[in-house]
């Protein structure tokens, strides 16, 4: 028998970790953890050890599908990819190029053939409208900090003496991360631990739990740095040096006293004065934010920026276990020069374009008005890549509305998800462990300039294709041949690795665990705002009509914003709760026996004096109500999470949490809606049965 272990990366979630997939008679039979990988170092959670059941799930889409009358008819990718580009040829000669939308989940981050060819297709067909998850995800902190420190530095939390961890869950949803924390912990060399967060997660055992009320973390910072200034904490020779507008910072949180602070966040004034105390004086000092805890708040924007802000007072940036600005790897570019704007461009110029950075992508939380308002002009087609936005969208409902009004939508994924099934063509898409690609996303999310080619460890599935391969016959159809040159992958790795420095026999033959593209220093001074210093105070955003110093601002519906809402709506809401055999809503849908017997079904946590309160007990199913919908969900009781919140996954086609949520209202900034912070009611389930 023929066996081969092949080295690889894992792209389930925005990590990337390295993995060693074994191989024998062609057939994918373990999946192990790369011990010379620098992001996991041969850890490996559970999403990665399901690999083999998740790539070879009967659900797998294995072929083209055309909907009909009767149901899903199996079709020809000639017969899709003609019907897709006579339909989309009919939407742009009747209302435009820009009527058509194309869409990238979160994939895209991590798989940059998936997210390249899109943009060169709808920059080819002339559609500005290229919407992804970074209307809703990630990208509010990168403006963020571009807009304070001219880049993106990001966390190295190992290396630190100080973490405050802001919303997030390493156990769960970082786990390799979390892996050298602890590691770090145990060594020694982190001895401050500081997580704020409304739940005791098992970090926090640690070192010092805060528990917060959602949605008001943004005070809480001010409230720190009203403490850190006040005390003379700051790093006095940082600041100057380096920093524009201290002075105006330094009054600004004067407001923000440990004692009003606490009214806002439910923290003790003397927790918040400790805890400040503490992040200023044992340096280096880390601030570790959950991937969309502070994006997904009205204020979201100026929540990211907030913690810019305390890293630069207390001289936390450019260093070792701070955070660290490293060379991004340079990739080819398949993008086209763009005619005109996406939607979202007039409600939030500021996410599409500033300093002469333009943004790829229109704000999709403007997609359902597109469509069914025709505001501000209509969009009448899509097509989907690697995404679920029927399910991770808020207000699935009318998300869902919109997509039936359209009058063509083709879909390109592994299992036949709820977008999916809304579609009129349907095409089976290779996993990434079908096809070869480029690993470079580690120096965005893990400050690690390091890249590797993913290798193909197996053959594609049925007739499923790699992305590129579908956008490049497209492409075909509709005359842009020349604008999609590439018949393998080999010419596609190449043409990517180009400009890179690095070359496929390198990251193939030389080094297949990957290699550093460049060495990673700690260089402060090298701040390309417009002033080049790091602005604490932004003449920018003050021009554009924002705040230029951030504050508090309470959610739209809140316990202060809307008294009387709340003695309807008692209970607050935080949706997204990560459990780490599942990342979005990929593996959800995918029908994998050993996850599901760990994380059978979406859970509801509430404090037990919350849920005895309303007649809940554990293991009920219960309704959770809000101003926009309603589900039915099964009850966890648990004394970690604060009374008086009530906390749910995303992700799940069943109980989904966005038939609760709303588009709007949306960060000013950036059109983020609120996710994290807000009202509803419960009650257990009509009949009052108990869960199987």
């Amino acid at each position: 028998m023929a066996r081969q272990v092949i080295k690889s990366d894992c792209i389930m979630c925005i990590n990337s970790c390295g993995i060693e997939a074994t191989v024998e008679d062609g057939k994918l039979i373990k999946v192990e953890g790369m011990k010379e990988h620098p992001i996991s170092e041969g850890v490996l959670c559970p999403r990665g050890e399901a690999l083999v059941e998740w790539v070879y799930s009967p659900d797998r889409l294995q072929y083209p599908m055309k909907k009909s009358d009767t149901g899903w008819k199996r079709i020809s990718w000639d017969e899709a990819l003609d019907t897709t580009a006579a339909k989309i040829t009919e939407i742009k000669e009747r209302y435009g190029a820009r009527a058509l939308a194309v869409y990238t989940g979160s994939m895209g981050t991590e798989n940059i053939e998936l997210a390249a060819f899109a943009q060169r297709f709808r920059g080819v067909y002339g559609t500005p409208n290229l919407l992804s998850v970074e209307g809703n995800c990630f990208r509010s902190r990168i403006m963020a900090r571009q807009m304070t420190f001219g880049g993106y530095p990001i966390e190295e939390p190992w290396n630190a003496k100080c973490i405050v961890v802001f919303g997030t869950n390493v156990d769960n949803s970082k786990v390799t991360v979390g892996a050298k924390i602890y590691k770090a912990i145990e060594e020694g060399t982190m001895t401050q631990v500081i997580v704020v967060d409304p739940k005791r997660i098992p970090l926090a055992d640690k070192g010092i739990h805060i528990k917060i009320r959602p949605g008001t973390d943004t005070a809480l910072c001010l409230g720190m740095l009203n403490v850190i200034i006040s005390e003379g904490l700051e790093d006095k020779e940082f600041v100057e040096k380096y920093c524009l507008g201290f002075d105006k910072l330094a009054e600004h949180v004067k407001q923000y006293t440990p004692e009003k602070v606490s009214e806002i966040t439910w923290i003790p004034a003397d927790d918040i004065r400790k805890i400040a105390r503490i992040f200023a004086t044992n340096k280096p000092a880390c601030i570790v934010p959950g991937t969309c805890s502070i994006d997904q708040h009205i204020n979201g924007f100026q929540g990211n920026r907030i913690h810019a802000i305390m890293m630069a007072v207390t001289g936390n940036v450019d260093v070792p276990g701070g955070w660290v600005s490293i060379p991004f790897i340079r990739l080819g570019d398949l993008r086209m020069t763009e005619i005109s704007d996406p939607i979202g461009t007039d409600e939030h110029p500021l996410f599409r374009r500033f300093w002469g950075r333009t943004s790829p992508y229109g704000q999709q939380m403007l997609f359902a008005d597109a469509v069914l308002k025709g505001k501000p002009y209509p969009i009448k087609g899509m097509i989907c890549t690697g995404g679920n936005p029927a399910v991770t969208l808020p207000d699935s409902a009318r998300i869902r509305e919109a997509m039936k009004a359209l009058d063509f939508m083709m879909v390109a994924d592994l299992f036949m998800t709820d977008t999916a099934k809304l579609a009129d063509i349907v095409v089976p898409a290779c996993s990434f462990l079908e096809k070869a690609g480029v690993g470079y996303v580690y120096g965005v999310t893990n400050c690690i300039p390091y890249a590797m080619v993913r290798k193909q460890v197996i053959k594609p599935i049925g007739e499923s294709w790699p992305d590129w391969k579908m956008w490049t016959e497209l492409g075909k159809r509709m005359g842009y041949d020349e604008f999609f040159p590439w018949k393998t992958e080999e010419e596609v790795i190449d043409f990517f690795l180009a400009p890179s420095g690095l070359n496929r026999e390198q990251l193939t033959k030389e080094h297949p665990e990957g290699t550093y593209y460049a060495k990673k220093k700690y260089v402060q001074g090298r701040y390309s705002t417009p002033s080049r210093k790091i602005e604490l105070y932004s003449e920018t955003l003050l021009e554009n009509g924002y705040d230029p110093i951030p504050h508090h601002v309470e959610p739209s519906k809140s316990p202060v914003s809307t008294p009387e809402l709340f003695e309807k709506y008692p209970v607050i809401l935080t949706t997204g709760t990560r459990v780490p055999e599942f990342t979005h809503t990929q593996l959800r849908v995918s029908g994998i026996n050993s996850l599901k017997k760990t994380a059978p079904e979406p859970l509801a946590e509430i404090h037990p004096d919350t849920a005895k309160k309303y007649g809940i007990s554990d293991g009920d199913m219960m309704t959770i109500e809000t101003v926009k919908g309603k589900i039915e969900i099964k009850a966890k009781t648990t004394k970690d999470l604060l009374p008086g919140i009530l906390s749910i996954p995303h992700g799940w086609e069943i109980a989904n949490a966005n038939e609760l949520t709303e588009l709007e209202p949306r960060d000013p900034v950036t059109g983020y809606t609120e996710m994290k912070a807000l009202l509803c009611r419960i009650s257990k389930a009509e009949g009052g049965r108990k869960a199987a």
